[in-house]
């Protein structure tokens, strides 16, 4: 063993003992052994931040852009109240979200699989009230399963695929996988099913000011309009889109107040005072179709403006202090609308417009993006951490949908590289407003992209040192004095011991001549050697940063690194004792 392997072993163990010791943040790990590996002579200094250009970090942080612009459509709420609308049972969402993703990562990138149903993963948590850290890396885990099960659910499959063409002149088809990947992902979807209690519930680790400030109690006036859905049902019906977040404390009929009875059936023209998070009104208000009080903003040409909503505080010095929107005719001298009022201590029952503001109380202001902040400022209103938010903007839920489904045909098709397509998606999700510019940079999960990039070289160092050729040497050693089924599961436990450190593709490239070399010395057929490394290098249950889906999730669920191996490792090791079996019973060795 050369000093320079030495030296590289030590670093990765090192970091890696840091990492499940978990008394540092994940990204300062990464980046303290990218400088040692640095000094050490590991990595050469002109390679240090090599890793911050890797597909694998465009890859994550367009992911996680295209997630939020689903997300932010709509078009989840929308899908789950109409075909799962009394899908309440934890096993029954997770089932339902599992199977999906592990179906869809058959025959799409698995990361795209998972990036379509994240959105309702979240909507469920919300739902339920239970962390989203519970879905997430099942459905992070289901996406690796599913890819197992056809030629191009994965990296690896195809990769191998091709060494049997080049090794014994026929490469494996389509559907070759199936058999046992459809095995795996069976049996490993039913465990995480059971056992996903394993993982601790979490909570999101780089929670924003936004989230710590966010308003509980805000009180909002729409009207029904022709359009709504809800015109002719009771109110109750509209309460039901806010799932339990929601309350309504009356509702106007011309000059009559009515109490918010349940079964009070709602007609045109009626206003429905309305109590939430600015986030749970939105999806009531945009749900039914609903139009928020206050006049419609157009630009002096009569164009639609690009219009924002933003929270912000009265302050003793701001002119709304002790006046009414009515009065002060916000809409027609300053071009902004109060869609929202809250105030501490005290459920609001007036109409906005005759509402009269105090110091102290937080308002959700309408306006155009470009003269928002003028406003803001001459009335000496303080933003709430700079928030903006959802109520009153406009919602584009087609446009996400189409972007995401156009990024996986490209990719699907050869048309584009799978980080090239979702660069481009994210892209999009900017361009057409999907997901608006002050949002963009806070769906990507800075310390996330910082540990990839930082980590990338590092883990390369194993094969540029020729550490992974030196494991490879004494696999083969230990392999040729064991049995058949030995020799495979010692393959398969390589695999997935190395795939963290190489991109699975490299240790297919790595492991597979070592597995068929195996198979003709020992006068075996090398199919199920080379499924063996197929299934270790496509199954990383173990740390956050051997795949891309794994890395996706670690920042929304909250997870730490130790958490990875506490639901993977036995996932880990029902895949062994499950496909070493089945590989010799659908591939024969002799």
């Amino acid at each position: 063993m050369t000093t320079e392997q030495i030296l590289s072993f030590t670093v990765i163990a090192g970091m890696m003992a840091v990492f499940i010791w978990d008394r540092f943040r994940y990204d300062v790990v990464a980046c303290c052994a990218l400088v040692a590996a640095v000094a050490l002579g590991v990595v050469p200094a002109e390679h240090a931040f090599s890793g911050f250009s890797d597909d694998i970090v465009i890859i994550v942080g367009s992911a996680l852009v295209v997630s939020a612009g689903v997300a932010r459509s709509g078009i989840v709420d929308l899908a789950i109240k109409k075909f799962f609308p009394n899908l309440t049972s934890l096993r029954a969402q997770m089932a339902l979200l599992m199977i999906v993703v592990a179906v869809l990562s058959a025959f799409i990138k698995n990361i795209g699989a998972l990036a379509i149903m994240m959105p309702v993963a979240f909507q469920f948590a919300r739902r339920s009230g239970i962390s989203p850290s519970r879905y997430l890396m099942p459905m992070a885990f289901s996406a690796l399963l599913g890819g197992l099960m056809t030629q191009i659910g994965t990296s690896p499959n195809i990769v191998v695929s091709r060494l049997r063409a080049e090794m014994t002149g026929t490469s494996f088809t389509m559907f070759d996988f199936t058999p046992v990947g459809g095995l795996l992902t069976i049996v490993g979807v039913t465990f995480l099913m059971f056992f996903y209690w394993l993982v601790p519930e979490r909570t999101k680790q780089n929670n924003s000011i936004e989230e710590a400030v966010e308003i509980s109690n805000y009180a909002s006036e729409a009207v029904v309009t022709g359009q709504s859905q809800m015109m002719g049902k009771p109110l109750a019906e509209l309460l039901k889109l806010g799932d339990g977040e929601v309350v309504a404390t009356a509702v106007l009929r011309g000059s009559v107040r009515m109490s918010p009875f349940p079964d009070l059936i709602l007609r045109e023209d009626d206003s429905v005072l309305l109590e939430g998070r600015s986030s749970a009104l939105e999806r009531v208000i945009s749900g039914a179709k609903l139009r928020l009080s206050g006049k419609e903003l157009n630009s002096s040409k009569g164009v639609q403006q690009d219009l924002i909503s933003i929270e912000a505080v009265i302050s003793r010095q701001s002119t709304l202090e002790g006046l009414t929107a009515r009065g002060m005719a916000l809409s027609y001298t300053r071009g902004v609308n109060i869609l929202a009022v809250s105030r501490r201590g005290e459920r609001v029952r007036d109409r906005l417009s005759d509402l009269v503001l105090r110091e102290g109380d937080v308002i959700v202001l309408q306006g155009a993006r470009t003269t928002l902040p003028g406003v803001l400022q001459d009335l000496a209103l303080l933003p709430l951490a700079q928030q903006e938010v959802m109520l009153g903007t406009e919602r584009r839920a087609l446009i996400p949908i189409m972007i995401l489904a156009l990024a996986m045909i490209a990719t699907a098709l050869g048309y584009a590289p799978v980080a090239v397509a979702f660069f481009a998606a994210a892209l999009g999700m900017a361009v057409f407003k999907a997901v608006p510019l002050t949002d963009l940079y806070k769906s990507v999960d800075g310390p996330i992209l910082v540990m990839l990039g930082a980590l990338i070289p590092v883990s390369d160092s194993l094969r540029t040192s020729g550490g992974s050729e030196l494991i490879a040497g004494w696999l083969g050693q230990v392999a040729h004095v064991l049995p058949p089924y030995g020799a495979i599961a010692l393959i398969m436990i390589t695999a997935m011991a190395v795939t963290p450190f190489l991109n699975n593709a490299a240790t297919v490239l790595v492991m597979g001549p070592i597995a068929v070399s195996f198979a003709t010395t020992l006068n075996y057929r090398p199919e199920a050697f080379l499924m063996a490394v197929a299934i270790g290098a496509g199954s990383d249950f173990l740390t956050p940063v051997g795949h891309q889906c794994n890395t996706l999730v670690m920042g929304p669920g909250g997870y730490r690194f130790s958490d990875y191996p506490r639901l993977g490792l036995p996932l880990s090791i029902l895949i062994v004792l499950v496909s070493v079996p089945a590989l010799m019973w659908f591939w024969p060795v002799q």
